[in-house]
């Protein structure tokens, strides 16, 4: 997973942001627009905004690019490029993922994340997964669906009733298969259209489109031909 992170420091509370998880869900810009301004240069300034409500907006956005950081010294330059210490951010209780339409699966909790099976494992809170298949920072979404097309609806279609689920606040871990779907083991409750949702504690999300049990994959990838790491 690729990552650029940059640091923007203020007086009262300090921002990070990894632009290669960045897809503009503009959560930021609407939210605090006199911090978060890309007409500007440096385009995140920290002390414009009330740090709490700083927080708030931070933790709003859906693919965990923005980070909380320590304050830092007023003689260090705003904008500037440093290694950034990012704060520690609590999950929420329980794992969830909302599928958006034609667009990645926004999964906030307790995650674990190996890159491909096997692979050294990395913990976050936030993310967005790659449903389209395109994106070149898989398995994280990079906004490649806008770019080919995709087209998907935020369908949530189980199937059978669910096994009862022990601990709902578990860790969840996510292994994409090369070629194949985005395996997960641990709860998550998925949500979708219309309000539609089903908590597992294992499954395999699709991630060619494909399915017919859609957000689950039903082995369409193997006659679509998909191709991904």
């Amino acid at each position: 997973m690729k990552s650029q992170v940059r640091h923007y420091r203020g007086n009262e509370a300090s921002v990070t942001f990894d632009a290669p998880r960045c897809i503009h869900a503009e959560v930021c810009v609407r939210g605090l627009p006199q911090v978060f301004d890309t007409s500007r240069r440096p385009w995140i300034l920290p002390d414009e905004g009330d740090p709490k409500r700083l927080e708030r907006v931070v933790l709003g956005c859906p693919t965990g690019a923005l980070r909380m950081a320590p304050p830092t010294d007023r003689k260090i330059e705003k904008g500037a490029a440093a290694a950034a210490t990012i704060l520690p951010e609590e999950p929420r209780k329980k794992n969830s993922a909302s599928i958006t339409p034609d667009g990645p699966y926004y999964v906030r909790g307790n995650l674990e994340i190996e890159e491909t099976p096997g692979a050294e494992v990395v913990k976050d809170t936030r993310v967005a997964f790659c449903r389209c298949g395109h994106s070149e920072n898989k398995p994280l979404c990079d906004e490649s669906h806008a770019r080919v097309g995709f087209r998907c609806e935020a369908a949530v279609t189980p199937g059978s009733e669910p096994a009862p689920i022990a601990d709902e606040t578990a860790p969840v871990r996510f292994t994409p298969f090369p070629n194949g779907p985005l395996a997960f083991r641990g709860p998550l409750t998925i949500s979708g259209r219309g309000g539609a949702r089903v908590t597992l504690d294992q499954g395999k999300l699709c991630r060619c489109g494909h399915s017919k049990n859609r957000p689950l994959c039903d082995g369409s990838h193997r006659e679509a031909g998909f191709r991904a790491p």
